[in-house]
């Protein structure tokens, strides 16, 4: 069964991201010198502020009483307040959850963090003001940083495809499955976190813990809703109303943007790393898919994430070539051509040895498995 290390085990020991932490470390360093805190409420730790050695800290959006401020300030800390009336919060430690971006969801999906952090981002978007940009970049900086300490360890298996392959479809049950198979196989199963392939591959790793009956009637239920358009509350909805049914399910991780703010975020992630700069996503997610990538068929989106990941493999600049597998021969080869393409590039390099193209999305663990080696 998957396994996705704990997060707290795995950042740098200066960087405190709860208050649990805050506390474990002012208890047993009795020094929050050189350390780095980070969106954490100090409003109710005045006390611990005021007699704890701060000198050169660095306090990102810690909401935090005046004497406590003016008292790190003075100890030589940095303080870079909360910023008041976000969507979101630009200095965040950890990644989203569904429920986090899904919160109101009762309301109606314009009411969610998720349907915000999109209205603030088509308000400032165009209107080259630095201050908003700035907010955006650093915002997908600690999403970036909270994600390698989430993955840190872990085998990461990428499942790329398209937005429009339908709930209710023989495609989506076999994406299904295939992120089942990959969780079951010990692989972190990530995504680009939307509707369609990724809801699927994403759905199958949280499966990976039940039995057969469960992934056959959460396919069937989510099948009434096949599509996020007209109702993204609908859509969503449905996917939590199968998480109710069945929770403590396997852990996946879904790598979504704002920048299609048209396609929301899927429920079945445990962790979302969502970001605004859509050219960071893409590389993130691929640069972190280092047990290799699965491509199914989908169209210029995918055909993209194929030559991005193509790149790096082909001239090794990420180190060794890690695996691709493409799934339907016919969509690779005749309507979307993007395997004869690979395999000349690979010709006679060591990355010939780590691609495959294979017909059915059964077929692609074991292909994955062997050019693994």
């Amino acid at each position: 069964m998957q396994t996705m290390p704990a997060h707290a085990a795995h950042h740098d020991d200066r960087e405190i991201e709860t208050l649990e932490e805050f506390d474990a470390t002012v208890s047993a360093r009795g020094t929050l010198a050189g350390h780095r805190v980070q969106a954490v409420d100090l409003t109710d730790r005045t006390r611990e502020l005021l007699t704890t050695d701060t000198a050169g800290a660095v306090f990102l959006g810690c909401a935090m009483r005046g004497d406590a401020d003016a008292k790190v300030r003075a100890d030589g800390a940095l303080v870079f307040p909360p910023v008041p009336d976000l969507p979101f919060d630009p200095y965040r430690g950890l990644v989203y959850s569904p429920d986090e971006l899904f919160a109101s969801l009762a309301d109606g999906y314009e009411a969610t963090p998720d349907a915000l952090a999109y209205a603030w981002f088509q308000r400032t978007k165009a209107d080259r003001d630095i201050y908003a940009s700035m907010l955006r970049s650093v915002h997908d900086d600690s999403v970036s940083d909270a994600l390698d300490e989430l993955l840190s360890g872990a085998r990461v298996v990428g499942v790329m495809g398209g937005h429009a392959m339908a709930r209710g479809t023989e495609e989506y049950a076999g994406a299904a499955r295939l992120g089942r198979e990959l969780a079951r196989a010990g692989f972190t199963v990530a995504t680009g976190g939307g509707p369609g392939a990724m809801e699927a591959a994403n759905l199958g790793a949280y499966a990976a813990p039940f039995d057969d009956e469960m992934l056959t009637e959460s396919l069937e239920l989510l099948g009434k809703t096949p599509h996020f358009t007209p109702s993204i509350t609908q859509w969503a909805a449905a996917a939590f109303e199968i998480r109710a049914r069945r929770p403590q399910g396997g852990r996946s991780v879904g790598i979504p943007t704002w920048f299609y703010g048209h396609e929301p975020p899927n429920a079945f992630a445990s962790h979302i790393a969502k970001y605004f700069a859509n050219a960071t996503r893409e590389d993130g997610l691929l640069a972190r898919s280092d047990a290799g990538v699965v491509f199914l068929p989908g169209a210029a989106g995918t055909v993209q994430e194929i030559f991005d990941n193509a790149t790096p493999n082909y001239y090794e600049s990420r180190g060794e070539p890690t695996p691709m597998v493409l799934v339907n021969r016919a969509h690779w080869t005749e309507k979307l051509p993007a395997w004869p393409l690979l395999r000349s590039l690979a010709r006679s390099r060591s990355m010939e040895a780590r691609i495959a193209l294979v017909d059915r999305i059964e077929e692609a663990p074991e292909a994955l498995k062997r050019l693994g080696g």
